[in-house]
């Protein structure tokens, strides 16, 4: 199987893995016809998504479009800026505060599984997997949720995209349209709470000094998108993802219904196996040696999560569901100083919500005969799940 770009994942990502698995055998480090250097294993993922002094998280000092999306980003943003702004909001995904919000959680799930009707029929992402996280997200940043239907229809659009090549002369144009209602919206928000400041994390980012200055307009903006964008879209895919591994596996939904000391290891196989992003952006910040391959200094750099989380060199049996693995150090939620800041909230959505699915049902199926849609790149996950139940 050869290709000039990576496949994409509209067959659920089947074509995909076969690829990656080849690539991390014949080809750990390929430079695609874009001129984007692929990472493949997981040592050199590992590498490449923590090592900061090397791989620059800053994608706008090659790539022009990724300037705008910089400042205020903690994804795209390098030390010892990075950890600054990571201390701005480290409190509000802090062990305490996260534990604190598993009430609210739970109310949440019970709230939006009532509010099916007790059908045996329901797509889960509409349902529970998309309202669930960004309700709390939402709360935590103070946006209304009344409005996250237009924070879905916004998020559709960034992650619709495909851009795969970065030379493409219309990709600013196309992101901007897709981007604008989404960032008009949050300096609405970050003009209001530096007029009157409420106890929330915009208003905490609008009105803070770091360094005796304010975040600037732009930094408290795509702070706050990265915050609403990152903070449902995991969680959203972890859920959904967690229903295609039931499907496949129904045993393992039976196994944790008579110990419930399994959701938590299930979760983290689910991230291991069916991790949210398939990957993340990287540029060198000088040549530099990846598994034998020299990558030169200024290259946009693109090491596969999905990737590393099923090499076989890290993982026995990689491409098998095994809830009791030992050792699942998977790389679902990144490594070292980029370490996803609100881990903690997913995997405590991710825990809550399957009690409560297992409190309420029996059975939970994939409907038969529905074919699903799956996010073309980037997001591992599918962007409807009709399931069907059994009440418990």
């Amino acid at each position: 199987m050869n290709a000039s770009v990576a496949p994409g994942l509209d067959d659920g990502g089947q074509k995909l893995l076969l690829w990656l698995r080849m690539m991390r055998d014949e080809q750990p480090v390929w430079r695609d016809a874009y001129g984007i250097w692929h990472v493949f294993r997981y040592a050199d993922v590992a590498r490449a998504i923590s090592d900061s002094r090397v791989f620059s998280s800053d994608l706008g000092r090659v790539f022009p479009l990724g300037e705008k999306f910089s400042q205020g980003n903690l994804l795209r943003t390098d030390p010892p800026r990075h950890h600054t702004l990571r201390r701005l909001v480290g409190a509000a995904f802090s062990p305490r505060v996260v534990t604190g919000l598993a009430p609210r959680i739970a109310e949440v799930t019970h709230e939006l599984l009532d509010a099916t009707g007790g059908t045996d029929e329901f797509d889960l992402v509409s349902a529970l997997a998309y309202p669930l996280p960004v309700t709390v997200i939402a709360e935590l940043l103070g946006l209304p949720i009344s409005d996250r239907e237009l924070f879905r229809a916004w998020a559709d659009r960034l992650f619709n995209r495909d851009i795969a090549d970065p030379n493409d002369p219309e990709l600013a144009r196309k992101i901007d349209e897709a981007s604008a209602d989404m960032l008009a919206y949050l300096r609405n928000h970050c003009a209001d709470r530096r007029a009157h400041p409420r106890q929330d994390l915009i208003s905490k980012l609008a009105t803070v000094e770091v360094d005796g200055e304010r975040l600037s307009d732009e930094e408290v903006v795509n702070f706050s998108m990265v915050l609403l964008l990152a903070g449902h879209i995991t969680t959203t895919a972890l859920l959904g993802n967690t229903v295609l591994c039931m499907d496949e596996h129904p045993e393992v939904w039976a196994q944790m219904h008579v110990d419930r000391s399994l959701i938590e290891p299930t979760i983290e196989e689910v991230l291991r196996y069916r991790p949210s992003f398939t990957q993340v952006g990287r540029v060198t910040m000088a040549d530099t040696e990846v598994a034998g391959q020299v990558i030169p200094a200024d290259a946009l750099v693109s090491p596969w999560l999905l990737s590393a989380n099923r090499d076989e060199r890290e993982f026995a049996d990689p491409d098998r569901f095994d809830i009791r693995r030992s050792g699942n150090h998977h790389l679902a939620f990144g490594h070292g100083i980029h370490f996803c800041i609100g881990q903690l909230l997913a995997r405590l959505e991710g825990r809550i919500a399957v009690g409560v699915l297992l409190d309420r049902y029996a059975e939970i199926q994939l409907v038969p005969g529905r074919l699903l849609e799956f996010y073309s790149r980037g997001i591992f996950a599918a962007r409807e799940v009709p399931v069907s139940v059994r009440p418990a």
